[in-house]
């Protein structure tokens, strides 16, 4: 792909990456305020649950910080030897993103275990509060950072979608933690904290799971998920003059940007501009696939038949 193309890329991105921005700052702001309100009030109703819940938002501001910094790389456009861009800068953040929550759950883990093997009392009430606030909040933040499905799951950028799942994990933990101090209230069980901090680990795993397989997919440059290749295939040869193709790749250059390469054999007779305008249309309107490298290769298998006499 030569440079040009590549800034056309960057330049197709920045209209997405401005609203992803304006959503992730609105929800930086209230996550932090958040996280100050809930780390003050673990620590008041000694709460392990709010505790792991405010290190879990603390987790999320990094995240969000990280997506930031990412769209402000991805946004830049080709230079120098770098001819494709920063747009896997994106794909990076989201990567390490995913991690950071697996970090996170370990962690929970092993201060759930201690707090099973010793509990310890809890504010039941005080944590029930600052619970139902947080659902408050992270419903906010989920409806922001959302985005609109194209049909096949790739309507927003993965830096917007990496904190997404941070906030849908949040929202889960808020509820978790919300029946947890409703229980501790109650029933006087205060086990039920650590045993819902527990919960929320395996929700958090379950949840970014996705977003860390597919963020090696498109590193290791596999085939798109929503894309067949024998589909893609079939449609390159319905182009009139097209009589095979080999050597066909799809991978996904960044969240939204699909490129494909591939070798057609086309008769002696046809007009290549047309067959490759044909192919163009058909990559698009079908797969979405914008960025295509096609080489034509002339079919001379009946210069090469013995004649019959």
């Amino acid at each position: 792909m030569a440079a040009s193309e590549a800034i056309a890329i960057g330049q197709a991105n920045r209209h997405q990456s401005t609203s992803d921005n304006q959503r992730l700052w609105t929800v930086l702001a209230v996550t932090t305020a958040y996280f100050v309100i809930e780390l003050t009030a673990g620590y008041l109703a000694n709460s392990l649950a709010l505790m792991t819940d405010a290190v879990h938002l603390l987790t999320d501001i990094a995240a969000l910080c990280l997506s930031l910094f990412t769209l402000w790389v991805a946004a830049k456009p080709a230079q120098g030897a770098r001819t494709y861009g920063y747009l896997r800068a994106e794909i990076l953040g989201a990567l390490v993103n995913g991690v950071m929550l697996w970090v996170l759950v370990i962690f929970v883990w092993i201060e759930a275990a201690g707090r099973l093997r010793n509990p310890e009392p809890v504010k039941g009430l005080e944590v029930m509060m600052v619970a139902a606030v947080g659902i408050g909040i992270n419903s906010f933040s989920a409806w922001m950072t959302a985005g609109d499905d194209d049909g096949h799951g790739h309507g927003s950028g993965m830096a917007r979608r990496a904190v997404f799942l941070h906030v849908l994990s949040d929202l889960a933990s808020s509820i978790g933690v919300l029946i947890a101090g409703a229980i501790t209230w109650l029933a006087g069980r205060s086990m039920a904290d650590p045993a819902v901090s527990i919960l929320i680990g395996c929700l958090i795993i379950y949840g970014s799971w996705g977003l860390v397989r597919e963020s090696v997919d498109i590193l290791l440059e596999s085939v798109p998920p929503h894309i067949d290749l024998n589909e893609v295939r079939d449609g390159l040869l319905a182009v009139t003059g097209t009589t095979e193709v080999h050597d066909l790749h799809v991978w996904c250059l960044a969240s939204r940007q699909y490129a494909l390469s591939a070798h057609a054999v086309v008769v002696a007779e046809a007009d290549h501009d047309r067959v490759l305008s044909e192919m163009a249309d058909v990559l698009e309107d079908k797969f979405k696939i914008n960025h295509m490298t096609v080489q034509l290769e002339c079919d001379n298998r009946k210069e090469r038949e013995p004649e019959h006499f």
